[in-house]
């Protein structure tokens, strides 16, 4: 295996051990500016409040989406497994981390193709970069939609991320047209995805005219790769590699918060996922009640994935616990009428959405 391979790989891990052990969350999502309106009267049942969701013509038994995490090192295949059961459990969608390192090196595959083992009915999303698309065309993008024998493939765009890697790639001429050609030539759904800065309403519409099925935000304030790499940067043995430490650390606040996003995305067209802070069921509840299709959570679910299956299912039973009650307490027996719960929305969560507002320079 040549050394860009081999690195590929242990980056993977170093991701999933920085994650897991350190402080990398950045910044507010926005979920504290909304309130819903508590309704006194109710009128229905808690014990029969029906979490079943659709998207891109799949059914789901819950609106919770375990988005991409891992995958690519030896050492993440039990937890991609145990994240692949419980969607399997759950009746949830999941997504897999970047596919890079399998395609590189086709003896990784088993990281990656574990989760269609563990979880054969469920829902999977395959993952590139956008960059990898750009380099490799559709031939990628069918080897990792068939290495997981995915329903969809995302696309990922990690711009900043790439920009504070040593490694990373700093080129991102060419990316929209590859997925627009990819969206073009391709049979499966093809689902555009942020990594924790946002999309802005303007790339949601490039998106969308470029074919995509639909679009993950990934928002500012929850995991913060910037703060990945600065971990990755002060851990690094290369002096060069050391002083981007203070890059990452200056860019950990930049991104579109993950409620202004929704909104942004939701005005452009459907099928939306939120993700980006989601850390809980009450979250998921606001996502929804703003118009998103699924809720992608990925960091709350990690270190209870990387612990027992029992962790990670006791996890997903108190989001959706904290998800019914909220329900109950709108009067919304069914997803579908989450949708239509009233709500307050407040502070700079309400300024900054607000199509009105000065404060947003237009171009």
């Amino acid at each position: 295996m040549s050394d860009k391979k081999r690195f590929t790989s242990s980056r993977k891990l170093d991701h999933l051990r920085i994650c897991a052990e350190e402080a990398v969350e950045s910044g507010d999502a926005g979920f504290g500016g909304i309130r819903f309106v508590h309704n006194a009267l109710p009128e229905c049942d808690m014990g029969s409040i029906d979490l079943s969701t659709r998207f891109l013509n799949h059914s789901f038994s819950s609106p919770l989406f375990i988005s991409a995490m891992t995958g690519g090192h030896p050492g993440t295949k039990d937890v991609n497994a145990r994240l692949a059961r419980a969607a399997e459990r759950f009746g949830a969608g999941m997504g897999v981390g970047s596919q890079r390192a399998a395609l590189e090196n086709p003896r990784l595959d088993d990281t990656f193709s574990i989760v269609r083992d563990e979880a054969p009915h469920a829902f999977l999303v395959a993952n590139l970069g956008a960059v990898q698309i750009r380099d490799h065309g559709i031939e990628w993008a069918e080897r990792a939609v068939s290495m997981i024998e995915a329903d969809a493939l995302a696309i990922h765009l990690n711009f900043l991320q790439e920009a504070i890697q040593p490694e990373g790639d700093h080129n991102a001429i060419g990316c929209f047209a590859a997925i627009e050609a990819l969206c073009r030539e391709f049979k499966t759904p093809v689902i555009v995805k942020e990594t924790g800065c946002g999309i802005s309403a303007a790339t949601a519409r490039q998106c969308w005219g470029a074919g995509v099925s639909a679009i993950d935000i990934g928002g500012w304030g929850g995991t913060s790769w910037a703060a990945v790499e600065s971990v990755r940067a002060d851990e690094s043995k290369n002096a060069k590699d050391r002083a981007l430490k203070a890059l990452g650390q200056d860019f950990c606040c930049w991104g579109i918060p993950t409620v202004v996003s929704l909104a942004e995305v939701l005005a452009t067209g459907s099928p939306v996922i939120a993700s980006g802070g989601i850390r809980s069921g009450l979250d998921v509840a606001k996502a929804l009640a703003l118009g998103a299709d699924l809720c992608g959570m990925a960091l709350p679910l990690l270190k209870p994935a990387m612990e027992s299956d029992e962790a990670l299912g006791n996890a997903i039973d108190v989001i959706h616990q904290q998800l019914m009650v909220t329900m109950f307490l709108t009067g919304s027996a069914r997803v579908s009428a989450l949708k239509k719960a009233p709500m307050y929305l407040t502070g700079m969560t309400r300024q900054m959405i607000d199509k009105d507002n000065p404060a947003r320079i237009k171009r």
